[in-house]
């Protein structure tokens, strides 16, 4: 039978919440809930000195019944989906109405026409359309095509684990195969690689590690955490069992030394939790986000909580309001990316407005000339094929 959290004194909801305490609240929490932290590795069944038994399957039950320390990427779009977003930008839409408006004046032939017309040139009027189809065609295509190939190389769809909130293509399976961590497995230590971390595991902390799960320090030694990559706060947070002994995943330990409780793993850990309302991570099914949203925001413990949880909350209502995570597309996106696709809107929108402007002066200059100096006489035919000579001027 399959383990669960059940087997054991603490569930993952429990550790969850116990994981959004800071400070002297926590210290509170731990010492009236499970009687110090050893008591908390009581419940979790597992010896403070020595750790876990180093054994396969004792570690496979605490995968099953707390998760593995993976956060699986999202699923990617769709090749079709990819080319629909694509054909979003307004200037191959213009060139798209343009490409329909030429084809549909090559094709339209006025009922009397004058032999001085250039057959040639009628006839081949269509050319000018199917270019511009051609041609946003390929631009679209290649864009697709690049983006599509991204995300679905092997290196990119292969499992994130919780050491960072973002990650480039092609270093993915390198972190995750050499970033190892330390921890006491059998009174003796062991490096292993951090995927392979369990709820329950005594790991080893030291100058310069990045933390890859959550946990509550044992014991510690002059241990300062840079949390900035969580809450926002730029100072070094000083860490201890006597008065804040939770780490989070994702942080740097800058000073000291120390071994630490596991205590969530994967998306249970607060990188994951961020990252699932960022829709950067594919959530179980049985997840609900908006409650973990509001979960999540009821920590205002010390060193940068608030700044913590308020970033959760407003992460949570984008994860809400875009399933597809089409507003997450736009936030992931370089200063560089969003001042370049800033600029191109910008030009798409003056090239659309010196178009209109030119086209409206020729008509005006058309209805002046022939109607009023002129004084011929309105022939809708006649001005239509004017437009389209207008158009190929154009």
């Amino acid at each position: 039978m399959p383990s669960t959290s059940d087997d054991y004194d603490c569930s993952i909801a429990e550790l969850k919440l116990l994981m959004e305490l800071r400070g002297a609240e926590a210290l509170e929490k731990i010492n009236s809930a499970y009687n110090g932290v050893e008591g908390l590795c009581h419940k979790l069944k597992t010896d403070p000195i020595n750790g876990l038994p180093n054994d396969t399957k004792e570690l496979q039950n605490r995968r099953t019944a707390f998760g593995k320390n993976e956060i699986p990427p999202a699923p990617s779009k769709s090749f079709w989906r990819l080319a629909w977003e694509a054909l979003q930008d307004i200037t191959l839409i213009i060139l798209l109405v343009a490409a329909l408006v030429s084809l549909g004046l090559s094709f339209y032939k006025p009922p009397a026409e004058h032999a001085s017309n250039d057959s040639s040139e009628s006839e081949a009027g269509w050319i000018e359309g199917v270019a511009i189809l051609v041609a946003v065609l390929v631009v679209v295509l290649f864009d697709v095509s690049v983006v599509f190939w991204k995300l679905n190389a092997p290196t990119t769809r292969q499992t994130l684990t919780s050491n960072s909130l973002f990650f480039l293509p092609g270093l993915q399976s390198k972190i995750e195969t050499e970033h190892k961590f330390s921890v006491i497995r059998n009174g003796e230590p062991h490096d292993i690689v951090v995927n392979e971390l369990v709820v329950g595991d005594i790991a080893r902390v030291k100058y310069g590690d990045l933390l890859p799960a959550d946990g509550i320090l044992i014991q510690s030694n002059d241990l300062k955490i840079d949390e900035s990559s969580l809450t926002g706060e730029s100072d070094l947070i000083r860490k201890s069992e006597e008065f804040d002994p939770v780490l989070l995943s994702g942080t740097h330990a800058m000073e000291g030394s120390g071994r630490f409780l596991v205590t969530a793993v994967g998306l249970n850990s607060q990188t994951g939790i961020i990252m699932s309302l960022l829709g950067a991570a594919k959530e179980k099914k049985e997840e609900k986000p908006r409650e973990e949203t509001t979960t999540l925001t009821n920590g205002n413990g010390a060193h940068g909580a608030n700044g913590l949880t308020n970033g959760i909350e407003k992460t949570g209502d984008i994860a809400a309001a875009s399933d597809d995570g089409e507003e997450v597309g736009r936030m992931t996106k370089s200063v560089l990316q969003t001042k370049l696709s800033n600029l191109a809107l910008q030009i798409g929108y003056i090239g659309s407005v010196v178009a209109a402007a030119t086209v409206l002066i020729l008509i005006i200059r058309h209805c002046i000339s022939n109607y009023a100096i002129d004084g011929k006489s309105f022939q809708l035919e006649m001005d239509i094929r004017t437009l389209g000579h207008t158009k190929s001027r154009l």
